[in-house]
């Protein structure tokens, strides 16, 4: 071969080399257009439809229940005295219904002029009666039963000056009646004076100034 055949060859094969270099570009190296995968996959991803997405659903966070509060709780406890006395004096001396009415009659009539633990002690007797069931079960008709005391006329208390003695009496029948002071004749069911015995077996409880308490 001549030099100049051998020439011709080699300007033959560097076009061609050339040519296949220029056919060649990465974009068209698989066959696949780049830009317009990603493009169509965001379009898909941005098409999702909603249901398809995971709903979270909300947590119901629990309310604690708040318990009401007694409302004045104290005011059912009776209130605490340090003597008889103090006990009476907190009483204002309004005699609010027939039970206490009665009972205050009882006290005046039968033990007024009496120190305070003998009128108390009075009403004590009355009071525990009604409870007894030997008796009649409210204090009214305990204190106007037949031939129990003297100072009822025609099943009437007779009628009441509202003097000091009298006041001194509901402020004891106050007591009483809200068991505020506890009396030295409980569970007494009779009295009499000192000279006398009730027409009952009874025992003796206690002995306050002219009268004694039986059971």
């Amino acid at each position: 071969m001549t030099i100049l055949q051998r020439a011709a060859t080699i300007a033959v094969m560097t076009f061609s080399l050339a040519g296949l270099l220029g056919n060649s570009a990465p974009g068209k190296a698989t066959g696949i257009d780049r830009s317009t995968t990603n493009l169509t996959a965001l379009a898909n991803l941005n098409a999702l439809s909603p249901q398809n997405v995971p709903q979270i659903a909300p947590v119901a966070t629990p309310v604690a229940t708040v318990e009401p509060v007694a409302e004045n709780a104290a005011t059912a406890e009776a209130e605490e005295f340090d003597t008889l006395a103090q006990a009476v004096a907190a009483q204002d001396s309004a005699a609010a219904d027939d039970a206490l009415q009665c009972l205050a009659g009882a006290i005046y009539f039968e033990s007024k002029g009496e120190p305070l633990t003998g009128q108390l002690a009075v009403a004590e007797v009355i009071i525990n009666r009604a409870k007894s069931g030997r008796f009649p079960t409210d204090v009214c008709a305990v204190v106007k039963q037949r031939g129990q005391f003297s100072f009822v006329r025609g099943g009437q208390i007779p009628t009441i000056n509202a003097g000091t003695a009298y006041r001194t009496a509901i402020a004891v029948a106050k007591v009483a009646l809200a068991d505020a002071w506890n009396s030295p004749a409980q569970k007494a069911l009779y009295f009499n004076t000192a000279d006398r015995r009730p027409s009952v077996r009874a025992i003796k409880v206690a002995s306050i100034g002219n009268h004694v308490f039986y059971r």
